[in-house]
């Protein structure tokens, strides 16, 4: 019986021994794959893409990120040694899902730089969260004005709904020699109503007349009470300063009605969705625009160009090429601030003067990209070049 006794405890002694080495193996393996992840991290570069792939305006986020990997293969997908790893999330065309999209990206993904949302409402809810963790965001779209007001750690690529509508006032008056003018304008979005406001102050600072102001929502589908008051009013100019979707859709009821005027939208009508969803009801429609993405101004943009149409067989849209220059922005943040210190590159990125990018030359000033504003025709169910308007 003793015998039995000490052999069964030698057993014993010899599985704890045995145990204690496989649990100390088993640290050691755990110490090392830690250790490789965090090699691995420092091996790579994360930027972030808060993008709207689904929902209300999933057209914009969709090319801005085409753009963003367009320009990866042109100018490159390494910095400061390192490899770029583009992290996107699904921002749903929603405020709140943006919110969450950019919580998700900073505190999880751990990404050093952030590209999106595209449209105004939700870049206001996500400037906040970047200007609390310190995480430098740029839009490749949104125009509004109080995107970066007060902000420091908030960028644009594109130019202020400001800009964009008093353009496009000038135009009216000047080109289209447009007296009097109409507006609707999608009162659930802030980024429509602001630039109905700025077109309205600058149209009659001109000496132009508004003889009618209508609103409507995004996802309506009548517009003819709305658009029978503004015909009844004869204006020589309708100003449309919706996205896409809607701006097709009053094209269409507004010619169904009878009216042959001239219709004059903003950057929200620069998708392909516009003439596919208006059809033949938005020819000669102008609107204001980012860039002629038809002929390249700079050597990069060219190269952009060229491969964009090599992929997809057609002309990019200035969405794409203001994905680009995202892209292209960041990159140039990164190598001059020298390493991956967020804080730096926000401070790099404010710095950025006439730095060669898709569109032409990007110069940062307290967050916003100055740059000229470019006026557009649909022509045949294409986007043609009009004019350029300084400003």
């Amino acid at each position: 019986m003793v015998i039995l006794w000490q052999v069964f405890t030698k057993i014993l002694e010899r599985g704890i021994l045995e145990l204690r080495r496989l649990i100390s193996l088993f640290t050691v393996f755990l110490l090392v794959l830690s250790f490789s992840g965090i090699v691995l991290a420092q091996e790579t570069v994360k930027i972030g893409a808060n993008l709207e792939i689904t929902g209300g305006v999933a057209a914009y986020g969709q090319m801005i990120w085409e753009g963003v990997n367009i320009a990866k293969e042109v100018v490159g997908d390494e910095v400061l040694g390192k490899k770029v790893e583009l992290v996107l999330v699904d921002n749903k065309s929603d405020r709140v899902e943006s919110a969450n999209a950019a919580t998700r990206l900073i505190d999880y993904e751990k990404v050093v730089v952030m590209v999106g949302p595209a449209i105004s409402g939700s870049m206001l809810a996500v400037g906040p969260i970047c200007e609390e963790k310190q995480i430098p965001v740029i839009s490749a779209s949104a125009t509004s004005p109080l995107v970066t007001q007060g902000k420091k750690f908030v960028f644009r690529a594109c130019f202020r709904d400001d800009d964009q509508a008093k353009a496009a006032a000038q135009f009216a008056r000047s080109e289209l020699q447009a007296q009097t003018a109409a507006i609707l304008s999608d009162i659930a979005q802030d980024y429509c109503v602001a630039l109905g406001n700025f077109f309205k102050d600058a149209f009659i600072e001109k000496g132009g007349q508004v003889v009618s102001e209508q609103n409507c929502r995004s996802g309506d589908q009548d517009f003819s009470a709305q658009l029978t008051t503004i015909i009844n009013a004869n204006p020589d100019v309708i100003y449309v300063p919706n996205y896409y979707t809607e701006t097709a859709l009053i094209c269409q009821q507004a010619r169904d009605l009878g009216y042959e005027g001239m219709i004059l939208g903003a950057d929200g009508a620069d998708a392909p969705e516009l003439v596919s969803i208006g059809g033949d009801s938005v020819e000669g429609v102008y609107f204001t625009a980012h860039a002629d993405t038809t002929q390249a101004i700079t050597e990069i943009g060219q190269k952009f160009f060229d491969l964009y149409r090599e992929k997809h067989g057609r002309e990019p849209s200035a969405f794409e090429a203001l994905g680009g220059d995202s892209y292209v922005i960041i990159l140039d943040a990164i190598k001059r601030a020298g390493e991956l210190d967020p804080v730096k590159i926000r401070d790099a990125m404010e710095d950025t003067e006439n730095l060669e990018v898709i569109t032409g030359v990007a110069t940062i000033v307290d967050g916003d990209n100055k740059k000229p504003i470019v006026v557009k025709r649909v022509e045949n169910g294409v986007f043609k070049f009009v004019t350029t308007i300084e400003y």
